[in-house]
């Protein structure tokens, strides 16, 4: 029997080759390192599917999408949108600083805060004099978010939490996803090339339970439910129709969006740990409030979701 072996030189041309001759990939079909990308049920073929090299930036495909575009082009789209960033506060004194010094290259930022009793607005007016500050009682993450989503001004919204968990260098890649022609981008810490330093185990599974329960309500492939970092565009607002008031509206702006045939995009992004204090999220309750939502948001009429939303909000 006769054994042929191959150096490692001939083993990594094969691949070399192998990779230069390699087809486009089905769409909602991904390699180990790309985004996920999740489509509208009524156009599945609407825009193009994105592919990685291990280790390396996602590469687009040269495939046609809605706005006549191809290739590398859709990279650098999106210095063309102007952007509001919205982050809500409550005693993050500690932690606004390092943060807005991290979204230095972003006109608006609109910094929602529940009257913080720590000095939060006055460190965060230091780093950065010409934020907009909207104050407001504390009722909860869903109702600052709302408030701040009203003063947006910007082609697209970015959701961001102020303890430092998120990385403000991931934008731009929630931002190259909206000017390929997708509705709204979503993080997810379990998609190939995310991850988590600061995931418990209780809210690991408690987050791979809601999420599986999403998937089957909504009819969509996500992998993250219980992550805020999304960013999506102004002009969806109205088909949105938010009204929670608490750490469930993420979860409510998926269900909508979903629901409302918007184009979804999940990307990876690495959660990191807080810069200082102790988390407002309580699993337990806000799990319950998740859940609640999405039963709401897929048995509730659209009436009826419509009517709430368009409901005066309390004054702050």
């Amino acid at each position: 029997m006769t054994i042929s072996m191959e150096s490692n030189d001939g083993l990594a041309e094969r691949e070399r080759d192998q990779e230069r001759r390699r087809v486009p990939l089905p769409r909602h079909e991904t390699r180990s390192g790309s985004p996920r990308l999740h489509h509208s049920p009524d156009d599945p073929t609407s825009l193009p599917t994105v592919v990685a090299l291990d280790g390396g930036a996602p590469e687009f495909e040269q495939l046609p999408c809605p706005n006549g575009a191809t290739g590398r082009a859709w990279q650098t789209r999106h210095t063309e949108l102007s952007v509001s960033i919205v982050i809500p506060t409550w005693n993050e004194a500690a932690n606004i600083g390092p943060v807005l010094r991290r979204l230095g290259r972003f006109d608006d930022i609109i910094l929602v805060d529940a009257f913080s009793e720590d000095g939060t607005v006055e460190r965060a007016l230091d780093e950065r004099p010409d934020l907009r500050v909207v104050s407001r009682s504390p009722q909860g993450k869903g109702d600052a978010l709302r408030a701040g989503f009203a003063e947006a001004t910007g082609d697209v919204i970015v959701i961001m939490d102020a303890d430092g968990s998120m990385d403000p260098a991931e934008i731009d890649v929630f931002l190259s996803m909206i000017a390929v022609g997708f509705d709204l981008v979503k993080g997810s810490r379990m998609a190939c090339g995310g991850g988590s330093h600061d995931l418990t185990r209780v809210r690991e599974l408690g987050n791979a339970a809601l999420c599986g329960l999403a998937n089957r309500l909504f009819r969509t492939q996500w992998t993250d439910l219980c992550y805020g970092f999304l960013a999506f565009r102004r002009s969806c607002l109205p088909q949105l129709m938010l009204r929670a008031d608490g750490f469930e509206i993420e979860s409510q702006i998926l269900a909508h969006a979903a629901l409302a045939g918007l184009r979804i995009a999940e990307v990876p992004s690495v959660e990191l740990t807080r810069l200082a204090g102790e988390s407002h999220l309580a699993a337990g309750r806000d799990g319950r409030r998740i859940l609640r939502a999405m039963l709401s948001a897929r048995f509730a009429p659209r009436s009826r979701r419509a009517a709430a939303a368009l409901r005066p909000p309390v004054a702050g």
